[in-house]
């Protein structure tokens, strides 16, 4: 079996990953871009910093989640020095397997932060809680998929979604809280 630090190793370096994607770069340049980091938290990033992380990220550029997921991360990791590397889902099922969300969906961004021996310290994703109350919220209205309409409702649903997670910086506050609580737990 792969080992994580294998997994690390075999990773798109993030600037690569962001220059080949095709689709959400631009959004998530954006992001990266206006998201920023509370200067109070210098502390915290300062003791992350001494854990020596690396992050695995499980991604693909289609991902709604990824493209506003991602540029947090990548704002998080540069303060805390953090190397961050990308690993295609679709190409790496068996790492993917591994980290399904409630046990069978293959739900992204996974965000699997190592230490410098490899071993895994922590786990964040497909995403924030709040924002997954939000996305929820918003799909209650759908028909049943049975239903003619259903595809073409989900449609507009998706374009409000990923509409917010490009522009919505309540959605990023609450991103960035819920990795930073996942980080703060780690000893």
């Amino acid at each position: 079996m792969t080992t994580l630090n294998e997994w690390f190793g075999k990773g798109i370096p993030a600037e690569e990953f962001i220059s080949s994607m095709k689709v959400h770069k631009e959004s998530l340049q954006s992001i990266q871009e206006h998201f920023s980091i509370s200067v109070e938290d210098g502390d915290f990033f300062d003791e992350l910093k001494a854990k020596e992380l690396r992050a695995i990220v499980i991604t693909e550029d289609w991902c709604g989640d990824a493209m506003m997921n991602i540029p947090i991360l990548l704002n998080i990791a540069e303060a805390a020095n953090i190397e961050t590397r990308m690993i295609l889902r679709d190409e790496n099922l068996d790492l993917m397997d591994q980290y399904l969300t409630n046990g069978t969906a293959r739900s992204i961004p996974i965000f699997i932060f190592i230490d410098k021996h490899g071993e895994e310290r922590a786990v964040w994703g497909p995403r924030a809680p709040k924002v997954q109350d939000y996305v929820m919220e918003l799909r209650s209205v759908l028909p049943a998929k049975e239903d003619e309409r259903f595809e073409a409702e989900q449609k507009e649903v998706f374009k409000k979604i990923t509409k917010a997670f490009s522009e919505d910086g309540s959605l990023w506050s609450e991103v960035y809280g819920s990795i930073k609580e996942t980080l703060g737990k780690i000893d």
